[in-house]
């Protein structure tokens, strides 16, 4: 069982804090403003959703979470996260658990994606690592009862895991909708990139900007150049690549973006964030 490791941080370790805490994510200015209605729509195959604590990204991410609510339930949930530790791609077979519960780890999928893309399991690289952990109160919240999850770290070969995860898919006949973990530019003196001193929000907003129109163009090397070009520090860019390369979605909408410095009025050192839907 991986246990929670940034609950009490993050978002709130106590259950019913935690679901007064997501709802406020739904509610709050930075949110969509609404909690999920019933499920309407159809045709979602991906999001980005930020991993920034709740205060700071939980609107945000919110945004995201309440298309998913709305569309058609997937039968299973694919998490393409990173590892701020630096370890390579790699999988985790066990179940997950949150405040809110265990998630339950879709086993057979998991360990058919492990063979084929031949990356490993892992359990060490997950364990003390945020990224996937805090989209799954998210999904406990949402639904009744979630869907199942395939936590995967993605830290290179995007190609091939990208081919690797269409293999996979192709040979289940379940409904997946993959969910990217990223936050966008790390700005500032504690990320150590500082490329303008002056308008730094309007200039984080432009840079975060024609990101995320990059990825709007369904191109994946037109993202990848981009962050080449600018050095912008986004930490799921790995992850980012690889969910537009197996998915190779034209249509693309961003959802809602901000900053962490709009959050506390101070942008000396900001993240950005943005909910991202392939259609």
């Amino acid at each position: 069982m991986r246990k929670p490791i940034v609950a009490g941080q993050f978002y709130e370790e106590d259950e019913e804090k935690l679901r007064a805490q997501l709802r406020r994510c739904f509610l709050s200015p930075f949110g969509p403003g609404s909690l999920p209605e019933e499920p309407s729509k159809t045709g979602l195959k991906a999001l980005i959703s930020p991993h920034a604590g709740y205060v700071f990204s939980g609107g945000c991410a919110a945004h995201g979470f309440k298309l998913l609510a709305e569309s058609e339930k997937p039968d299973f949930i694919i998490l393409l996260g990173l590892s701020h530790a630096g370890f390579d791609n790699c999988v985790s077979l066990e179940d997950w658990e949150t405040p809110l519960g265990v998630m339950q780890n879709y086993k057979a999928f998991t360990k058919q994606f492990s063979k084929i893309s031949r990356i490993p399991i892992n359990e060490e690289a997950h364990a003390n690592e945020h990224s996937i952990e805090v989209q799954l109160p998210f999904l406990q919240f949402i639904y009744e009862k979630p869907p199942k999850i395939v936590p995967i770290i993605v830290s290179s070969e995007t190609g091939r895991m990208a081919e690797s995860l269409n293999r996979a898919l192709s040979e289940t006949k379940k409904k997946a909708v993959i969910i990217v973990s990223s936050d966008f530019t790390h700005f500032g003196l504690n990320y150590g990139y500082f490329p303008f001193s002056d308008n730094i929000k309007e200039n984080l907003y432009n840079l975060d900007g024609n990101a995320i129109k990059a990825i709007q163009t369904g191109n994946p090397s037109n993202f990848s150049d981009y962050v080449e070009k600018t050095g912008a520090t986004i930490c799921g860019r790995v992850p980012i690549e690889t969910a537009m390369r197996a998915i190779k979605s034209e249509n693309i909408k961003l959802l809602t973006y901000y900053t962490s410095g709009d959050v506390m009025h101070n942008y000396s050192s900001a993240v950005g964030y943005a909910s991202i839907a392939f259609l």
